[in-house]
C-alpha cells in the first residue's frame, strides 16, 4: 500500500506522540518532514525518529513537494493560520482540536476548507476512534439500548501532573474550551442530536488561582438535546486516583458504560493497603490506540479520496457549545441555544 507522506507541525507532547505514530505505528503513514517554532525540539525529534528535513517555518516545510499531508498539533490559537497554509499549498489536513479559540476563526476555518474540496480535513477527536466506544457507538446503532434518554460524560485529570496543568492554564481558553470539548463532541456523537438548552456550573474548589482566569478548576454542564436526550458531563483537574475519563449511556432498553474504573490494566494489588487496581497517570496512555485509529482513518480518508470524521463542521460546533457553556457558567443562568 502506497504510504501518505506526512510532515508534522508541532512536536510537544501530543505533537511527539503523533509524530512517532505516523513514523512507526501506522502502516499507511510515513514521516517525512517535521517543523516545530523550537528548531532544537524539532532536530531532537527528527534525529531520533530518522527524519532529514526539519523546519522552524511552517511554510517553509508545506512548499517542501514531497509533504503531502499535514498533522497539525500547534496551540489552538495558531490552528486556522496553520489550516490555511497547509491547505494553500495542497496538503491534505489532519488538525489537533479544538478547531480554534473562538467561533468566529472556526467560520474562517470551514471557509478555508470549503474552498479546497479537492483536499481531505480530519479533527482530532481521538475518542470517537477508541476501541470501547466504537464498540458501544455499533451497539446503539444496532438498537440494544433502544433510544438515548441520558449521556454521563466524567472527564479528570491526575493530580499528578496539576503543576503543568497550573502552568498552561492561562493559556488553555478554560475547562469547557480545553477539556470539556471532549465530552461535548461526544454527546453530539452519541445522542445525534444538538443541544437545545444548559446550564454549566463550577467552581474554584482546591486551586483558587482558576478565579483569576474565569474558571474553575472542577465544572460542570447539564443539557437537554433538541431530540430531549439528557446530557451531563463534568470536568475536574486533580483527581487523586489518576486519568480518569467515564462515559455511561442510559437508553429505553439498556445502558452501556465505559471505563468506569479507569485501570490501565487488568492486575489488581493486594497488599496492606487492601485491594486496588492502578489508573492511567497522563492523558496520552490511556488514547495511545485511540490516537493511532485516527491517524490510520485520515490515511484511508486520503486514499480513498473521502472526506474525515469529525469534520470542521463539527469543529464549530462543539467550539460554540463550550464557548455557551462558559458563558452559562459566568452567569450563572440557564441558556437556550439557537
Amino acid at each position: 500500500m502506497k504510504k501518505l507522506k506526512i510532515g508534522i507541525i508541532g512536536v510537544g507532547r501530543l505533537g511527539y506522540e503523533h509524530a512517532c505514530n505516523i513514523a512507526n505505528r501506522v502502516p499507511g503513514s510515513e514521516l517525512v518532514a517535521i517543523c516545530d517554532g523550537n528548531f532544537a525540539r524539532a532536530k531532537e525529534v527528527a534525529e531520533e525518529l530518522g527524519v532529514t528535513a526539519v523546519y522552524s517555518d511552517p511554510k517553509e516545510m508545506c512548499a517542501n513537494p514531497e509533504v503531502e499531508a499535514v498533522a497539525i498539533v500547534t496551540n489552538t490559537a495558531s490552528h486556522v493560520e496553520m489550516i490555511q497554509i497547509a491547505m494553500d499549498a495542497g496538503k491534505h489536513v489532519f488538525c489537533e482540536k479544538p478547531l480554534a479559540d473562538t467561533v468566529e476563526k472556526c467560520k474562517e476555518a470551514e471557509k478555508i476548507i470549503e474552498s479546497h474540496p479537492e483536499l481531505i480535513f480530519m479533527l482530532g477527536f481521538m475518542r470517537r476512534y477508541d476501541h470501547s466506544y466504537q464498540v458501544a457507538k455499533q451497539k446503539m446503532e444496532n438498537g440494544d439500548i433502544g433510544d438515548v434518554i441520558l449521556v454521563r460524560c466524567y472527564s479528570q485529570d491526575p493530580i499528578s501532573i496539576i503543576q503543568g496543568t497550573l502552568e498552561y492554564a492561562p493559556r488553555s481558553g478554560g475547562q469547557f474550551i480545553d477539556m470539556s470539548i471532549h465530552d461535548i463532541d461526544l454527546i453530539r456523537w452519541l445522542t445525534g442530536s444538538e443541544p437545545k438548552k444548559l446550564w454549566a456550573i463550577g467552581g474554584c474548589f482546591e486551586f483558587k488561582q482558576y478565579k483569576d482566569w474565569d474558571d474553575g478548576d472542577n465544572v460542570s454542564c447539564l443539557m437537554q438535546c433538541e431530540n430531549d436526550a439528557m446530557a451531563f458531563f463534568f470536568a475536574g483537574r486533580a483527581a487523586a486516583h489518576g486519568s480518569h475519563v467515564e462515559t455511561e449511556i442510559v437508553g429505553t432498553r439498556g445502558t452501556l458504560r465505559i471505563a468506569g474504573v479507569p485501570a490501565s490494566s487488568m492486575v489488581e494489588v493486594m497488599s496492606e493497603h487492601g485491594v486496588c487496581r492502578e489508573c492511567y497517570q497522563d492523558f496520552v496512555t490511556r488514547w495511545h490506540d485511540a490516537y493511532i485509529t485516527e491517524m490510520e482513518e485520515f490515511c484511508d480518508c486520503v486514499a480513498k479520496g473521502r472526506q474525515g470524521s469529525p469534520n470542521v463542521y463539527d469543529g464549530t460546533a462543539s467550539t460554540n457549545i463550550a464557548f455557551r457553556c462558559k458563558e452559562s457558567f459566568l452567569k450563572n443562568e440557564l441558556l437556550m441555544l439557537e
